[in-house]
C-alpha cells in the first residue's frame, strides 16, 4: 500500500510534506486488497451498513454480539435504558441490566473449555532484559487465576470489595486483575511509575482493603524499589486513618531463588523464565537486587500463598451492571483530585471484545502487541480484556523502546512474528529521531496492521510509521477514545476505510458523534467545534466512583443530551473526523480559535524538529499568543535562522494569524508516564510561574529546570 503517485519516495520528501501539512488533505490511502479480502469488514459500504444498523437497532446489534458470550442468566428486561439529559433527571446508562455473567469466565474458562484453546499461548512475556522471556497458555493462566482467586478469598476479599494493584508489566499483574474479576471484586490498578503519594490517594479514594505489589523492577537501567514506595503509601494511609490490613508481594527481581523444581510454590511467570532465572542468577553490577523491608502482620509473599491454594475456583456471577474496575484518570488533575472512572461488567466486556476484533481485524493466527502499560486504560482494554475475550495471543512487554538499544521494539516484532502492532505517537516520534536503520535491520514481514493511541498523530509521524515500519503495505488505525469511553470511538477499520494521515476517520459501531458550537447547536457538513456523542455505547463509564454529581457535571452539564468529550474536533468535506486537541488546548489569538495540535503538527513537519508543544501566553494586544517548545532532531542546532524557518512554515501551513511570538529550544518535554505532554506545566514555564502544583507524574523532573533556564525573555 504505497503513497499515491510517490510509492518509492520517502515520507520526508517535499511532496509528502505538502500532503501531510494540508489542512484538508484530498488524498487518502486505500486499504490494500489483500487486507480487504480477508477482513471482517471488507468494504466502506459494508462498514456503513453495520454502523447504520448499530445506531438504528442498538438492542438487536449488540444483542447478537452478546450471544457469543456466556450468560448465567439472560437479560430479563429492557436491553438498554439511559438518560443523557441532566434537565430530565439523573444521568444513567444500563445495558442488559439483570443478566448475569462473569468476565473472567468469558476470557478464560470459555476460551479453554468451549473454544478448546487451552494450549494456545495467551501471552509471550518479554522482560526488561532481552533474554528474560516466558510464555503462558490459556489453560495455565486459568489455573493461576483460580489459585490467586482462592488466595484473595482466604484474605477475606469478596464481591464488591476494592483491591489496589501496584505492579510492573509482569504476568502476575494479569493474574491479579483477573482474579479480582473472578470474585466480583473491583481492581484499581495504579501505574507502577506513580509516586507513593499518588498510590495513597487512590487507595483512600476507593477504600481498598488489600494491596498487591512487587519487590522491585528495572525500567531500562533504572531500578524502581516498588515495595519501598508501597510501604510509604501504606504508612500515609495509616496516618490518615485508613490502615490497609494486607499487602501481597510478588518476588520479581528475587524470583531466581524460587526456582527449585516444578513446585507450584514458585512465583509466575508460570513456565521457566529467562536463563538467568533457570540457573544461577547472572547478577550485573547495574542490576542489583535491593533489600526490601518487611512488615510482619501485613506483608505476605505471593509464592507462599499460591503454594497452598487450590487449582479450581467457582466464579462469582455478577449482574451486567455490577462494577468491574476503577481506573483513575489525570484528565482533570489541574482542577480536581484524581477521578475514579468506574466501568461495569457486561457492557465493557462486549465493547472491548468487539472493538478489538474489528479495529485490529483479529484472526485466530494473529500475534497482537499493544505496547501500553496495563496501568492505563489502553492496557486494560487492549492488553488484557479485549485480546483474551477473543482468544488472542499477545505480547506482554516489561521494558522500554530504547533499552538496551533503540531497535528493541522491532527486535520483538521479528522475534514473535507480531502481526498487529499498537503503540503511541510519542513512541513513534521518539524512534523517528534515530532514523530508519534501527527499524529496517529487523524483519517486519509479519506485520499486517499498525495502530496508534493516546493522542492525535501528526501527519509527519504517520507517514514515517507507514513508510518505514509498515513498508508502505500496512493500514494504520489511528484510534480516538478515552479512559471514560472504555474502547475505541473514532477509528478506521483496516480493510474498509481509506485513511488520511492524522485523521481518526469515522465512528465505530454504536457511536453517534456530533460537533457543536459554543451555543450547543449541532453543526452539519464541514465544521469545527466541540466533539460530543449523542447516545450511549456499551463501554461508556457509568459514574465517577463515589461522586456521581461530578460525573454529571464533567460530562453532561455543558450540553444537556450529549456526552461531552472535552475535545475539539473538525469534520472535513468527506466526513472525516480530526481531533484538534483538548478544548483547553485551543487558543484564542486576536479572536481566532487556533488548535495547538495543528500548530504542533506544522512544526514537526520541519526536518529539524523531533517534537513540539504549543501553549498560550498572555499578549497585551492579541489577548493570547503562541509560545512554542521545540525539541530538535540529532545533528540540528537551534538558531535564529531556524526560528525564522519555523515561523515561515507555520504561516504557510496555517496562516499569518498562527505565527508564534515565542519559540523556545526544549531539550525535552515534561511528560507523564503514559507519554502525555503536561501542557499545564508548560504554560507555567512560559509565564515564569514556578508554582507548578503536583508534578509527581513527570517522568524526568530535571527537564522542567532546564526549560525554565531556556525561557524566551522577549518576543522573537
Amino acid at each position: 500500500m504505497g503513497l499515491p503517485e510517490e510509492r518509492s519516495r520517502s515520507g520526508s520528501g517535499s511532496g509528502a510534506r505538502e500532503e501531510a501539512g494540508a489542512r484538508s488533505p484530498t488524498r487518502s490511502w486505500s486499504p490494500p486488497p489483500e487486507v480487504s479480502r480477508s477482513a471482517h469488514v471488507p468494504s466502506l459500504q459494508r462498514y456503513r451498513e453495520l454502523h447504520r444498523r448499530s445506531l438504528e437497532e442498538p438492542r438487536e446489534f449488540w444483542g447478537d454480539i452478546a450471544k457469543e458470550f456466556y450468560w448465567k442468566t439472560p437479560c430479563p428486561g429492557p436491553f438498554l435504558q439511559y438518560n443523557f439529559d441532566v434537565t430530565k433527571g439523573k444521568i444513567f446508562i444500563e445495558w442488559m441490566k439483570g443478566a448475569t455473567t462473569n468476565i473472567c469466565y468469558n476470557v478464560l474458562d470459555r476460551i479453554v473449555h468451549e473454544k478448546k484453546l487451552g494450549d494456545k499461548v495467551a501471552f509471550y512475556w518479554e522482560g526488561n532484559e532481552p533474554e528474560e522471556t516466558t510464555q503462558i497458555t490459556y489453560r495455565e493462566l486459568l489455573v493461576q487465576v483460580c489459585r490467586f482467586s482462592n488466595v484473595l478469598r482466604k484474605q477475606g476479599i469478596c464481591k464488591g470489595d476494592r483491591v489496589a494493584i501496584y505492579m510492573p508489566m509482569i504476568p502476575e499483574l494479569v493474574v491479579a486483575m483477573l482474579a479480582c474479576a473472578r470474585l466480583g471484586a473491583l481492581h484499581s490498578i495504579v501505574f507502577a511509575g506513580f509516586s507513593s503519594e499518588s498510590l495513597c490517594e487512590r487507595i483512600l479514594d476507593s477504600n481498598c482493603s488489600l494491596l498487591i505489589t512487587t519487590d522491585a523492577f528495572y525500567r531500562g537501567e533504572k531500578l524502581v524499589n516498588l515495595k519501598e514506595l508501597a510501604d510509604e503509601a501504606l504508612e500515609k494511609c495509616q496516618e490518615k486513618g485508613f490502615p490497609v490490613k494486607c499487602c501481597i508481594v510478588v518476588k520479581h527481581l528475587g524470583r531466581a531463588e524460587l526456582v527449585t523444581g516444578d513446585s507450584p510454590s514458585q512465583s509466575p511467570p508460570i513456565k521457566r523464565p529467562c536463563p538467568d532465572v533457570q540457573g544461577k542468577p547472572k547478577e550485573k553490577p547495574k542490576h542489583i537486587r535491593p533489600q526490601i523491608s518487611w512488615n510482619e502482620g501485613v506483608d505476605l509473599w505471593w509464592h507462599e500463598l499460591m503454594q497452598k491454594a487450590g487449582d479450581e475456583c467457582e466464579p462469582e456471577w455478577c449482574d451486567a451492571e455490577d462494577p468491574l474496575f476503577i481506573l483513575y484518570t489525570t484528565q482533570l488533575e489541574a482542577l480536581f483530585s484524581p477521578q475514579g472512572v468506574l466501568h461495569t461488567v457486561g457492557g465493557y466486556m462486549l465493547y472491548v471484545a468487539t472493538t478489538f476484533k474489528y479495529v485490529f481485524d483479529f484472526h485466530a493466527e494473529d500475534v497482537f502487541w499493544c505496547t501500553a502499560d496495563i496501568g492505563w486504560i489502553t492496557g486494560h482494554s487492549y492488553v488484557t480484556y479485549g485480546p483474551l475475550a477473543n482468544g488472542a495471543t499477545s505480547v506482554l512487554f516489561e521494558g522500554i523502546p530504547t533499552y538496551p538499544d533503540v531497535s528493541r521494539l522491532w527486535n520483538i516484532v521479528e522475534k514473535y512474528k507480531v502481526t498487529k502492532f499498537y503503540t503511541a505517537p510519542t513512541a513513534i516520534r521518539l524512534l523517528m529521531k534515530f532514523g530508519d536503520e534501527p527499524v529496517t535491520k529487523h524483519s517486519r514481514a509479519s506485520l499486517q496492521v499498525l495502530g496508534t493511541v493516546g493522542e492525535p498523530i501528526n501527519p509527519e509521524a504517520w507517514l514515517w510509521y507507514h513508510r518505514v515500519v509498515g513498508a508502505q503495505r500496512c493500514p494504520i488505525v489511528d484510534t480516538f477514545w478515552q479512559t471514560e469511553t472504555g474502547g475505541h470511538m473514532l477509528t478506521p477499520l483496516p480493510g474498509a476505510i481509506p485513511m488520511k494521515p492524522g485523521s481518526a476517520t469515522f465512528p465505530f459501531f454504536g457511536v453517534a458523534p456530533a460537533i457543536l458550537n459554543e451555543s450547543g447547536e449541532e453543526l452539519e457538513g464541514e465544521a469545527e467545534g466541540y466533539l460530543v456523542f449523542k447516545q450511549p455505547w456499551p463501554g461508556i463509564m457509568r459514574t465517577v466512583y463515589g461522586n456521581h454529581e461530578r460525573f454529571e457535571t464533567t460530562y453532561f452539564k455543558k450540553f444537556p443530551g450529549y456526552y461531552v468529550t472535552g475535545d475539539g474536533c473538525r469534520r472535513d468535506k468527506d466526513g472525516y473526523y480530526w481531533i484538534t486537541g483538548r478544548i483547553d488546548d485551543m487558543l484564542n489569538v486576536s479572536g481566532h480559535l487556533l488548535s495547538t495540535a495543528e500548530v504542533e503538527s506544522a512544526l514537526v513537519e520541519h526536518k529539524a524538529v523531533a517534537e513540539a508543544a504549543v501553549v498560550g501566553h498572555p499578549h497585551p494586544v492579541k489577548g493570547e499568543c503562541l509560545y512554542c517548545f521545540v525539541t530538535l532532531c540529532d545533528g540540528h542546532i537551534f538558531s535564529p535562522a531556524l526560528t525564522e524557518e519555523l515561523k515561515k512554515q507555520i504561516r504557510e501551513k496555517i496562516g499569518p494569524i498562527a505565527t508564534p511570538d515565542y519559540i523556545q529550544n526544549a531539550p525535552g518535554l515534561p511528560k507523564t508516564r503514559s507519554g502525555k505532554i503536561m501542557r499545564r506545566v508548560l504554560r507555567k514555564i512560559a509565564q515564569n510561574d514556578h508554582d507548578l502544583g503536583d508534578t509527581s507524574t513527570v517522568v524526568d523532573p530535571s527537564i522542567i529546570t532546564q526549560l525554565f533556564s531556556h525561557r524566551c525573555l522577549t518576543i522573537q
